[in-house]
């Protein structure tokens, strides 16, 4: 019984974090984590357009949109660290196209593709 609990337990959190459409709060990384493996095993490069994402494969993409503009992101990472109330880390280059950097946190609604 406690295996079935944990089973659909995690089976709910995979299906909350996979829906084709989802507003949450993204974050970006950069030139401190440059060559790093990520958790995919790829060097991170902050100049891809790449993202950290949990409970998604590897190689999902994702269009990301705040305030009318979007890039399409691919997943290669685990993050943001899950005590941030965070839904996705994008590369540097992919949150410089959707606003400037020093703006650190923004709204934005994910669309699984």
């Amino acid at each position: 019984m406690k295996a079935i609990i944990i089973t659909a337990v995690a089976l709910l959190a995979t299906v909350f974090v996979i829906a084709k459409d989802k507003q949450t709060v993204a974050s970006w990384y950069g030139e401190k984590y440059r060559g790093k493996s990520t958790a995919s095993g790829e060097p991170f490069n902050p100049s891809e357009l790449t993202a950290a994402m949990w409970g998604v494969p590897f190689g999902t993409r994702y269009r990301v949109t705040y305030q009318g503009k979007s890039v399409v992101v691919r997943i290669n990472d685990r993050g943001p660290a899950k005590h941030l109330n965070r839904g996705i880390d994008l590369s540097r280059a992919a949150f410089k196209k959707l606003s400037p950097l020093g703006k650190g946190l923004i709204k934005v609604k994910l669309e699984r593709i």
